[in-house]
């Protein structure tokens, strides 16, 4: 029997879904490993692309990069079919744990979790950093990341110094080759999509104010303007649903949170969690109702722009200031990569935590060894965790 087409491809984004922990930061390292050095689905500059380009976009950043290279390789279908392998699994953890598990009994279980993940994200940002940062320019474009981001400590940064790297580096364009320039055609539909389904959202949510059609805004709102992952979006939802509306409590919240940064696959099927929690007074199918509301808003305008986007790449390309950007873009990724390290790494620094800080450090250089898969050291983290808690 003939094995159907882009079987091995969807495989492989199922097993990074289910082994791929620590955020955007780590999961591009996982991606290049798997889907480039091992299985040449497409080359390290082709990913380097994709990756500076949803960086720019607001959304989950490694949702975009997998769905891309979905659309890259076999159109729409392949792309949508990428999407749902690739959150699957983390929406079900967050789905079953909702129903099952209000608050852990002793969350000094998770203590080694994050130290580990912070020591994934620092790997994963000299990996990149030893590929991108090739020259002066991108050092100053590095450094300069760093600066604002740590002075800044804010999410609406993010997009900020992305856009002053990529204008730095575009200065470079003359040493890029010229192309003949042909009319651009854009198909609008995916961008109508994206801005249409936002104020359509808010315009029937006020209307009729029905509560999951409410729900659904505030999800598709937040996903269409957070940049900068799980971690930029869980402060933003926790200020909305537990401080200003009052709709989940605190604690139930911080376990969620804990438990979407402690599991493979997108941060951002956090909403999945909360969405049954918003729904609890709706009965079984109304809770499971509440996650699929949670993970489509927040997944869906992601899609629509990486899907708008990517369908113009090549014609954008065209331009040598574009292309010339890329790099840019690039180096002031790895520096965001090495803001989040530090703004992970002070609490434990400022409260003497020594421990944690060693695992860091280790964490660091067993993944930089090659021979401890991330799922490896999460799992003796959890381990270590429950024994010593």
């Amino acid at each position: 029997m003939k094995q159907p087409k882009h079987l091995n491809f969807l495989w492989d984004v199922f097993v990074l879904a289910a082994t791929s922990f620590g955020g955007p930061q780590v999961h591009w390292a996982l991606f290049l490993k798997r889907l480039v050095h091992q299985k040449a689905y497409l080359s390290e500059e082709e990913l380097f692309e994709i990756q500076a380009l949803c960086s720019v976009l607001p959304g989950p950043t490694s949702t975009q990069m997998i769905t891309a290279i979905g659309l890259k390789r076999g159109g729409a279908s392949l792309a949508y079919l990428t999407l749902i392998v690739w959150i699957t699994p983390a929406v079900f953890i967050m789905t079953a744990a909702a129903y099952g598990m209000t608050y852990l009994t002793n969350r000094a279980v998770l203590q080694y979790v994050l130290p580990v993940g912070i020591g994934l994200i620092l790997q994963a940002g000299w990996t990149m950093a030893q590929k991108v940062i090739r020259s002066p320019m991108y050092v100053l474009i590095f450094l300069l990341t760093l600066g604002l981001g740590i002075a800044f400590s804010s999410p609406y940064i993010f997009p900020l110094v992305l856009v002053l790297g990529g204008s730095i580096s575009s200065l470079n364009f003359k040493e890029f080759p010229r192309q003949n320039k042909h009319r651009m055609i854009i198909p609008w539909a995916n961008f109508n999509l994206y801005w249409g389904f936002l104020l359509g959202l808010a315009i029937l949510g006020h209307l009729t104010d029905y509560y999951p059609i409410r729900m659904f805004e505030n999800f598709y709102r937040n996903g269409s303007i957070v940049f900068g992952g799980g971690q930029v979006l869980a402060p933003v939802l926790y200020t909305e649903f537990v401080e200003f509306k009052g709709l989940i409590r605190s604690d139930d919240f911080l376990t969620g949170m804990a438990l979407s940064q402690s599991l493979p696959g997108p941060v951002f099927a956090l909403t999945s969690y909360l969405g049954v929690l918003l729904m609890r007074d709706y009965g079984f199918l109304g809770e499971l109702t509440g996650s699929a509301i949670g993970a489509l808003g927040v997944f869906l305008p992601g899609t629509f722009l990486i899907f708008f986007v990517y369908r113009i790449w090549g014609q954008l390309k065209q331009y040598r200031f574009i292309r010339a950007s890329l790099a840019g873009i690039q180096a002031s990724s790895v520096g965001l990569t090495i803001v989040a390290v530090y703004t992970f790494m002070s609490p434990l620094i400022v409260n003497g935590d020594g421990v944690s800080i060693a695992v860091v450090l280790g964490s660091f250089l067993l993944a930089q060894s090659g021979k401890f898969p991330a799922i490896a050291l999460f799992s003796a983290a959890l381990v270590a965790g429950y024994f010593l808690a």
